[in-house]
């Protein structure tokens, strides 16, 4: 063999290998909570797009746990390849109810996240430890037609409760584009978990008001936690406020 057909062998070689670790690199997919949308991921999606992930951040319904879980469990089946699934706030209850069937999946990251054990529910949760204060900023409930009320957090009390280590004029956009969550959905008793089998990482912030801090180190220890963030100062949206920690939790459960 010529020593520019070597050449020409020895480089495609390590271009195919590249592509083959390229490939290899799990898809992230990004689960928003109750009163944000999928921009709140926009940070950290940067920081993982840079890093070479590809990301798809679902726009979650917020209707009930039942129904937003075989929606994002449909996403990751179109999914060629390993998946990390990622929830923020009541997020978190949907990909831990979205996996069953789903062995592409190989890990989970709950941020600032609920992650509830067969039967439990949102509320419940919320409830266990003091601190949390959502339930006197929200504002008045919006009834639905076909029954049930839509929950919305007052857009005056928002930044306080929600996004406090946010900058003003960022959290007041915030406000007004939050999506609502229905009550039934908070009350919504949780299947089998996926933290049961698939290794799960934790990220929070330490003075989070929706879901008290003492709340998600409960959960995150009783899920057996790989990794376990607490965001000093952080609010209920660390990915908004701290984006880049956020993302290196996500890309350690990718390793």
């Amino acid at each position: 063999m010529s020593k520019l057909a070597v050449v020409v062998a020895l480089a495609t070689g390590l271009l195919s290998g590249a592509a083959m670790a390229q490939a290899a690199k799990p898809t992230i997919v990004l689960v928003h909570g109750a009163f944000a949308d999928s921009s709140s991921w926009n940070g950290v999606i940067a920081n993982l797009q840079r890093d070479g992930y590809r990301t798809v951040a679902i726009a979650n319904p917020l209707r009930s746990v039942s129904a937003d879980a075989q929606l994002v469990s449909d996403v990751v089946g179109s999914i060629a390849g390993p998946v990390v699934l990622v929830g923020h706030s009541y997020g978190g209850q949907v990909i831990s109810n979205a996996v069953k069937g789903r062995d592409n999946v190989k890990s989970l990251v709950y941020v600032a996240a609920f992650a509830p054990d067969t039967g439990e529910a949102a509320a419940d949760l919320a409830g266990k430890f003091p601190g949390g204060t959502l339930g006197q900023a929200l504002a008045p409930p919006v009834k639905l037609t076909g029954g049930g009320v839509d929950l919305y957090i007052d857009q005056a009390k928002f930044r306080e409760q929600f996004a406090h280590d946010v900058p003003a004029e960022a959290a007041a956009l915030m406000a007004v584009g939050q999506r609502p969550i229905t009550e039934a959905a908070l009350t919504e008793k949780s299947g089998e978990p996926a933290w049961k089998s698939r290794p799960s990482y934790f990220v929070y912030g330490e003075s989070d008001r929706n879901i008290p801090a003492q709340a998600l180190g409960f959960m995150a220890e009783r899920a057996g936690s790989r990794r376990t963030v607490v965001v000093k100062g952080g609010s209920h949206v660390v990915m908004v406020s701290q984006p880049k920690t956020v993302a290196d939790v996500i890309e350690e459960a990718a390793r």
